[in-house]
């Protein structure tokens, strides 16, 4: 079945960076589009940023545009997403996540931005 498991969320400072891996299994991760999604604390999911199966056109929110970077390793099942210049707008649950018939997503990492 569909697992997507994220890894390298953590707590730090305004103006850091953080680098979130999804790695994937149970489906054919060369042949999907994938995203990644989050969630801040009493407010709506939204989509952060996707990325094409071949790597190309990666799209951004406008909110993260210029400072987060969505990449894949289709030899490892792997989606990254580097975030820089992070403000503490950017907590939240970040998920990954692939729609195939419906939309899945893994348990989530918890990045906090704190002084």
């Amino acid at each position: 079945q569909v697992q997507l498991v994220e890894s390298g969320g953590g707590l730090v400072q305004p103006g850091g960076s953080l680098k979130l891996s999804c790695a994937a299994s149970g489906f054919m991760f060369s042949g999907y589009y994938m995203a990644w999604y989050r969630q801040a604390p009493g407010k709506e999911r939204e989509r952060v940023a996707g990325i094409m199966n071949t790597g190309a056109s990666p799209t951004y929110l406008g909110a993260v545009d210029g400072r987060f970077i969505i990449s894949r390793d289709n030899v490892k099942n792997t989606v990254y997403l580097q975030m820089n210049s992070l403000k503490p707008d950017d907590t939240g649950v970040y998920y990954c996540s692939v729609f195939m018939n419906q939309r899945y997503y893994g348990q989530g990492t918890q990045v906090t931005v704190s002084s």
